[in-house]
Formats: structure tokens, sequence, C-alpha cells
């Protein structure tokens, strides 16, 4: 097995792999566990679909995102900055903060009530341990060492596809619902259709990828900011492995999305439970339906992506704020040299742990969460097409036509979502 592995890690495709796949896999972050549960406890297999509808709108934007980090050698913040009004900017960037501070403080309750569920005793005692745990490794980590460690976690995902095969699943009826769901256009569901589009296509996803590729960037050039320092030749090459990155990180986020869908459908759905609110209720419920070794897998699951998500989360929120207002910024500096920056991800992490004593209702905040995602994704979708569309900015690698009609159709879909998010609220 540890031949395996190594073989595997050694691969020179595996290690191509950086902030595509950490982004996807932080994606499927405890409160999209709950979300994609609650599609398939409300819906069954008919929901399935969606993870294969979004799979080329969340290739095409991010791919565009990750193009203008690599490129401009700054983040999106930074490009937005460049373009337009000040106002425009803040006004992201603000509701960029608060929306991530209430996803880690939602994050970090379901890891501290998965953990209890598992181990017993106090979920706010294990809350707190989990954002100490996380504040730490960003601000006092390496950035290649912090980025090996959160490749690793991405595999905690895993434990989804494990379930599936832990429980018994009528693979005629999987195929049914992906290809001819039985669905009426009411409230409900339309509500559940409009909750995981904005689960998976996230501002935050946007600015971290951007903002990893400008790091990656910094390792390979050692310079910080301008244009790309490299010959056409390199330039296509690196474009070629953003392409891959992109591709994988994404294909494995939706595919993880699949099988929790997959796993409450089987489970939840098939015994009438239909209404799951937390992603450690849906592993809760689970325990009964599944048996103990999917629980056991689910519960760890939530735990293991939520390690993930949380850095995403705060290290996206502190890179925008970061460059806003010309901060130095990067997970590659020390806490001496980008103190705002790493004041940024702890006030997110720390606001996130405090909001958990708080009578905040986590179901509420996810809500307000993913209304506050939905809003601003798509001006900042639309302000990425038109960035990575400009010549100034982009310079002989703006995006070719195919990439821009797929990234104008994801900020389509997701205006739509939008609109079908008030019309249901």
């Amino acid at each position: 097995m540890v031949k395996l592995i190594k073989s595997i890690t050694d691969d020179p495709r595996v290690k191509q792999l950086g902030p595509g796949l950490i982004t996807g896999a932080a994606d499927d972050d405890p409160s999209g566990i709950a979300t994609y549960s609650q599609a398939g406890a409300q819906f069954g297999n008919s929901m399935l679909w969606t993870v294969l509808f979004t799979y080329p709108l969340m290739v095409g934007i991010q791919m565009v995102s990750a193009r203008l980090g690599f490129i401009t050698g700054k983040g999106l913040a930074a490009n937005v900055k460049a373009v337009f009004p000040r106002s425009v900017l803040y006004s992201i960037v603000g509701l960029l903060l608060v929306a991530n501070t209430i996803n880690i403080a939602a994050d970090i309750a379901a890891m501290g009530e998965a953990l209890r569920l598992l181990l017993g005793g106090s979920a706010h005692l294990y809350s707190v341990c989990f954002g100490v745990l996380c504040l730490t490794m960003q601000v006092y980590l390496r950035y290649e060492t912090y980025v090996r460690y959160l490749k690793w976690l991405t595999l905690a995902l895993l434990s989804y596809v494990a379930v599936v095969f832990t429980i018994h699943v009528q693979w005629a009826s999987v195929a049914r619902g992906m290809l001819l769901p039985n669905l009426n256009l009411d409230h409900d569901t339309i509500t559940i259709v409009v909750a995981v589009f904005g689960t998976t296509i996230s501002p935050y996803l946007f600015f971290w990828q951007a903002a990893q590729e400008m790091e990656d960037l910094r390792v390979l050039t050692g310079r910080n900011g301008g244009t790309l320092p490299h010959t056409h030749a390199v330039a296509r090459k690196q474009m070629r492995r953003i392409r891959w990155d992109t591709y994988i990180g994404m294909g494995f986020s939706n595919l993880i999305a699949f099988f929790i869908i997959l796993s409450a459908a089987a489970t939840l759905h098939a015994a009438g439970i239909t209404d799951i609110q937390t992603s450690a209720q849906a592993a809760e419920a689970l325990r009964p339906l599944g048996g103990p070794a999917a629980f056991v897998l689910f519960s760890l699951g939530i735990i293991g992506t939520g390690m993930l998500a949380v850095p995403v989360l705060a290290g996206s929120a502190a890179y925008a704020v970061a460059e806003s207002f010309d901060w130095q910024s990067g997970m590659d500096r020390k806490l001496h040299e980008a103190q705002g920056f790493y004041g940024i991800i702890g006030v997110a992490t720390v606001g996130g742990v405090a909001l958990n004593f708080t009578h905040l209702d986590p179901v509420r905040a996810l809500v307000w969460s993913a209304e506050i995602n939905g809003i601003i994704a798509v001006p900042i979708m639309a302000v990425m097409m038109l960035l990575a569309s400009r010549k100034d900015i982009m310079g002989d690698f703006t995006i070719r036509p195919r990439l821009r009609r797929l990234g104008w159709a994801a900020t389509a879909v997701m205006a739509i979502t939008v609109v079908a998010m008030i019309s249901t609220s």
C-alpha cells in the first residue's frame, strides 16, 4: 500500500495538481454536505442530475479565475481594483468577508458536532480546538508544507465514496434519476436546485484559486506581481497545467457531491426521512439505516473536509481584503511581514468560532451565507469574464471563444439562480 501511494504521489501529473484540486475539494465543505444530504433525502436520486449540469459550468468559471491569477500575478481583488471603482471592490469584498465568516461558523459547528457524535463530550470544546488548529496551521506553516497537507486532506472526501459501498444501492434507479429525473417545478424543488447551484459555484472559490495560482507564480519566479515573466512556450505549458488541474479538481468536487446525494437518497429518502438541516444530523440519521461503518465514514468526512474548507474560507477573505488595501499578503510570508493579511485570517476564523457561542441558528446562518454568496457571485463572475477578455490585462492569453461562452453561460445560470432564490424566499 505504501509503495502504491508513493507511486501515485510521484506521478508528474499528480504533482501538477494543486490550486484546482484543493479548491474543488473545499467546495464540499460541511455546509455543502448538508445541502447535498438534504437534496438526496428530500428528492432521492432525482437530484443527481444537478452535479452533472454544474460540472462544465464550474470548470469554465474556475479556469477563468485561475488564468487571471497566474497570467497577471495578482489575486482577483487586485485585478478588480485595477479596473473598477473602489465602491464596487469594497462592496464585493465586504460581503465576501461576512459570508465567509458565517460559513466558517457553520462548518466549525458541524465539525464539533460530528466529533461529539463519534467520541461524546462537548461539541463547543471541539469547535474551539478545530478553530485553533486551522488558524495555527495557516499562520505558522510554510506555504509549500501547508499546500501539501491540504492535498492530503482532500482524501478525506473519499469517505463518501466508501459510504455508498457499505449500503444497498439500486443502480438502475440511479441511472434513471440522473438522466430522467422525476421532478415537479414547485417551491421545494426550486429551492433545493438553487441551494445546490449556490453551494457548488461559490465566490470564495474564485478568490482562492486565483490567489493560489498567484502564490505558485511567486514560487516559480521569485517575483511579486507583474505580468507573466515567461516565454510563450512556458506559458502555454502552464495553461495546460491549469486546465488539467481544474478539470480534475472540479470533477473530484462534483463526484463527491454525487456520492453524498446518492448515499442520502439510498438511506434517508428510502426510509422516509426527508428533512435534513445539517451535515451532523445527516450522519446521525444514517447510523441506524446504513450501519456503524456508514455513520463513521460520513462523520469523518465532515471533519476532514471542514479542516480543508475553513482555511480556504478564511484565506480567500484575507487575500481579498489585503489586496483591496495594498497590504502584503501570502502564506509564504512570515507573520510580521503580513500582519494585516494574517489578521483577517484570525478575525474570520475566531469570529466563526465565536458565533457558535451565540444564539445564532446554524441553519439560518447557512441560509444567510448562501444568499450573500449567490448575490455577489453574479457580479464577480461578470467582472472576471470582462477582465479575462481584455488584452491589456491578459496580453496574448485572453480567454478563447469556447471558454468565454462557457464562462458567460455559468454567469447566466447563476443570475437565474439568484432570481429564483429571491422569488422563492
